[in-house]
């Protein structure tokens, strides 16, 4: 575990030290985000930050070819490579897009070729957990890890609308999945696991890229970091429940192994669930599904009365809240869990909640009270009407005599 820490820690401090060399040249190169309509920040601020993280995660992952536990892992195969290569490939692409903002068909055909690539430098679903072990063909296996790899990637594209909360919420996902891989490796000979080391190092990644990013954030990730971070996350993923055999586990751990058949989707519940409802969105008013808005998650967050601040880290306790709930099963039993995840998802949505009721409760009672003296002078106003017609009649009455 000690190397794992150990990782984590140059990775962050790589990507921390990097940072300002980054935000400079990409001043320098003119990839500065300006700011539209549905940007929450006020000010031009430079992006291009994915750079600094693919550079920090390099430097991680040749630190660990060097450490005697994990060097096995890049003498044995070259799937930590084909990752490496995959990562740089897909920063590039994010790169490009935060110069001269590509056109989003050429960008998803990016993905796809790059995800292709991988899948054939043997980063697969080979077995799908489906009631019992299926095996894929090798056609299908390179089919369904493409489609993972561009669905997480454009996943953590949507959900990137915050100053650190794509980063945080991919941390959050990282340190679950670093758990949970750890705890598998422990069933092998060897504990030392590709899928630990990739989540740790994005952890730390993420970790040293936020201090540069929280608001207000002095560097965006661009589409070069959050395509990275979709891209490490899903490769870390697949890495571990792709080649899972229900023979080698114990019974223990076997639901949680397989009860996510798409563990990307847990880890990244949320910019899943972003990214499914605005294409759903945008497809019904007949716009395209990469048509921008200001209807994501966390813009209806602000919209209700939250901080950018007080947003993220609501939106990461929801994330903290899916992405751990799974691992606890390994821990205790399932109907405590279950009572334990109740009970926090009811303190998160009265935090996510009470803004709007904070503001809106005031507009209800000052609301009711104008109705209570509409009603009043309404109920008021025939009686007085009655009364003064009275004493016109006896008024004309005595005219009259």
């Amino acid at each position: 575990m000690r190397v794992y820490l150990f990782i984590a820690a140059i990775a962050g401090g790589a990507t921390w030290l990097v940072m300002p060399m980054v935000r400079h040249l990409a001043i320098r190169v003119g990839a500065v985000g300006v700011v539209r309509a549905r940007d929450v920040h006020k000010v031009p601020t430079p992006r291009m930050g994915g750079l600094g993280m693919l550079i920090g995660f390099a430097v991680a992952m040749c630190f660990a070819s060097r450490i005697p536990f994990i060097t096995g892992l890049f003498q044995s195969g070259h799937q930590a490579w084909v990752i490496l290569a995959g990562a740089v490939a897909i920063c590039l692409l994010g790169i490009a897009d935060d110069l001269w903002d590509l056109d989003w068909m050429l960008k998803l055909a990016g993905q796809l070729l790059i995800s292709v690539f991988v899948s054939w430098g043997g980063i697969q679903i080979i077995s799908l957990p489906l009631g019992s072990l299926v095996a894929a063909s090798p056609s299908l296996s390179m089919a369904i890890t493409a489609f993972l790899i561009v669905a997480s990637i454009n996943a953590v594209n949507f959900v990137d609308g915050l100053d650190g909360l794509a980063a945080g919420i991919v941390a959050i996902g990282g340190i679950a999945f670093a758990i949970y891989s750890y705890i598998i490796a422990r069933i092998s000979p060897d504990y030392a696991s590709l899928a630990t080391l990739m989540d740790v190092a994005m952890v730390g990644i993420c970790v040293g890229f936020l201090l540069h990013n929280w608001h207000p954030a002095k560097l965006f990730m661009g589409d070069s970091g959050s395509m990275l971070l979709g891209y490490l996350i899903t490769c870390a993923s697949i890495v571990v429940t792709g080649r899972l055999d229900p023979a080698t586990i114990h019974a223990s751990i076997y639901l949680p192994a397989f009860m996510p058949i798409l563990l990307p989707i847990l880890v990244l519940f949320l910019p899943v669930l972003d990214m499914c409802l605005a294409i759903v969105r945008r497809l019904s008013h007949g716009q395209s599904p990469m048509h921008p808005d200001r209807m994501h998650l966390h813009h209806r967050m602000l919209r209700i009365g939250h901080t950018v601040r007080s947003a993220v880290l609501i939106l990461w306790g929801w994330a903290a809240l899916i992405a751990f709930g799974s691992l606890l099963i390994l821990f205790f039993p399932l109907r405590y869990v279950l009572i334990g995840l109740a009970l926090a998802a009811i303190l998160l949505t009265f935090a996510t909640l009470y803004p709007y009721y904070r503001r809106r409760l005031p507009e209800i009672r000052r609301e009711n009270a104008l109705l209570a003296t509409q009603s009043s002078q309404h109920a008021a106003r025939p009686h007085w009407h009655r009364k003064s017609r009275h004493d016109k009649d006896e008024d004309d009455i005595h005219s009259t005599k």
